[in-house]
């Protein structure tokens, strides 16, 4: 453990040193968050939303692809030191090699996903007169992305099987492709509409990667653990300048990296069942999102007066900072009771 410990804080101080002349260039560049007037997946204005949001006008987003780029690089090197002074690991753990695959594409490919995205709001958005992707073409890049890195869990990995604690573990074969990619296209989406507030999905992601750091360590999974301790260096100094009033944005391309990779890492684990509960404010985010527009789609009426959640606060009078704080507060309660769950026969 000391040796993942040391690990984060490399991780961290790396990210702190180049932050602040990240943030700089992302000035330099325009880099920042447009004034434009949001729409919603019908294509209708959301004045609402543009209204508890305007005052973010003008802060860079991109707060992701620095974590992105420096969990890679120093993940890399540190697996190579390692290697070099455990050269059993491969003996050891025979599909060490696979699990770095498929993590760093899942964390690589939907980061490159969400840069393009980012792209478009900021800087395209004018001549298409639309606000990033449309939803159907970024959700056909998502599930595309998603059925390849479930093949590969399953093929690769061998993971067939779901296990729920005091039930029993069910094997349920090629379905296990399928329901894999949901679960990593949902929590690609849910960090990606946590990240409306300054340092809530940072805070959240932040408690909740520790969850499975600690299972990670308890059963002795190397790259995974290594890989959640670079990671969460990487965070901790992103959220750092991103809690309120936010220097820096995480963007699409954070949210749909670390979503996507959040799944990825509960999946490799065989933590399914315990990944719902630690990232149970996600799935609140996500579901209330869902519910919203399932409703305006056949019912025509809205269930909320907006959504998600956190929105729905927001407009009920709560100050940003006071849902922020007790979203951290009730997803540490989800991460002890997952935590439970985890450990369960």
């Amino acid at each position: 453990m000391s040796t993942y410990l040391f690990v984060l804080f490399v991780s961290f101080l790396v990210n702190l040193i180049l932050i602040i002349p990240f943030i700089n260039f992302l000035y330099k560049m325009k880099f920042q968050r447009a004034s434009q007037k949001t729409r919603d997946v019908f294509d209708k204005p959301t004045p609402i939303f543009d209204k508890f949001n305007q005052h973010k006008t003008g802060v860079p987003v991109g707060g992701g692809i620095l974590v992105v780029l420096t969990t890679a690089v120093i993940f890399l090197l540190t697996l190579l030191c390692f290697l070099l002074f455990n050269k059993k690991l491969i003996a050891n753990y025979p599909s060490a090699w696979s699990e770095v695959k498929i993590i760093l594409f899942t964390f690589i490919s939907f980061a490159f996903l969400g840069i393009y995205d980012d792209l478009t709001k900021i800087f395209l958005w004018r001549k298409n007169n639309f606000f990033g992707l449309r939803v159907r073409h970024k959700f056909i890049f998502e599930m595309v992305l998603a059925l390849i890195i479930s093949f590969w869990l399953f093929w690769e990995l061998k993971i067939d099987i779901i296990h729920i604690p005091f039930i029993g573990v069910f094997e349920i074969s090629y379905f296990y492709i399928l329901f894999a990619s949901f679960v990593i296209v949902a929590f690609a989406n849910a960090v990606n509409v946590a990240d409306g507030l300054d340092g809530l999905a940072g805070g959240v992601l932040m408690i909740s990667l520790a969850s499975f750091w600690i299972i990670a360590s308890s059963i002795v999974d190397v790259p995974t653990s290594l890989f959640i301790a670079v990671w969460l260096g990487g965070l901790i100094a992103f959220l750092y300048f991103n809690i309120p009033p936010a220097r820096l944005i995480l963007g699409d391309t954070g949210s749909l990296s670390f979503g996507a990779t959040f799944a990825v890492v509960g999946l490799v684990l065989g933590k399914a069942f315990a990944l719902i509960i630690i990232g149970g404010i996600f799935i609140i985010e996500i579901s209330s999102s869902l519910i919203q527009i399932l409703s305006k789609k056949f019912l025509k009426r809205k269930i909320m007066p907006v959504s998600p959640f956190h929105l729905f606060l927001q407009y009920r009078g709560w100050e940003e900072s006071k849902i922020v704080m007790r979203f951290w507060i009730i997803s540490l309660l989800f991460a002890v009771f997952g935590l439970m769950i985890a450990f369960s026969k």
